[in-house]
């Protein structure tokens, strides 16, 4: 499983989140959507189509992965960060993960990550991830760690790492 002792050399850890991190993980969902933030309308349509759009991952979450643990992730015991993960039977599922503003390309995520690739690692499972056409640097991030495109949507692509790949070499 999926813990603290990922981050024994760091100054990360995690929490599960509770009803109290609800205010804190609705603003970091609005600071993770740019897209939402640019459409045209009143700003009080868009706020309440962000609203909309965290419901729908949170029902999203439950309907899919009842089991999915829900993290708040600190550091230097301050929340930066929410985490959604489901630990399958055969494969674990990254399906939500956003840092503040402040801390994004400090190498935080990548960490993450990393922390859930060991805790796959250890189940022998693959690890997915879905990535948003408009999240460029996560989908960096997520080919730089390993992970290939499993498929193509419209506004998203599956991404999945096994633990006992090798990275490829390519040949031009």
């Amino acid at each position: 499983m999926f813990d603290n002792a990922a981050f024994a050399s760091s100054s990360l850890s995690m929490r599960p989140a509770s009803a109290m991190d609800a205010p804190f993980l609705q603003r970091l969902y609005r600071s993770a959507r740019p897209d939402l933030q640019q459409l045209d309308g009143p700003q009080e349509q868009r706020e309440a189509l962000i609203a909309q759009q965290y419901g729908v991952l949170q029902a999203g979450a439950a309907a899919n992965h009842p089991n999915a643990m829900h993290f708040v992730v600190e550091k230097q015991g301050g929340p930066v960060g929410g985490l959604i993960v489901d630990f399958g039977a055969n494969v674990v599922h990254l399906i939500y993960l956003a840092l503040i503003p402040a801390v994004r390309g400090q190498g935080l995520g990548r960490e993450l990550v990393r922390g859930l690739q060991q805790a796959a690692a250890r189940a022998h499972a693959p690890l997915t991830a879905v990535v948003w056409h408009s999240n460029p640097r996560a989908r960096q991030l997520y080919i730089e760690l390993g992970f290939t495109v499993e498929s193509t949507q419209p506004v998203a692509e599956q991404l999945v790492w096994y633990p006992d790949a090798r990275p490829m070499v390519v040949v031009q």
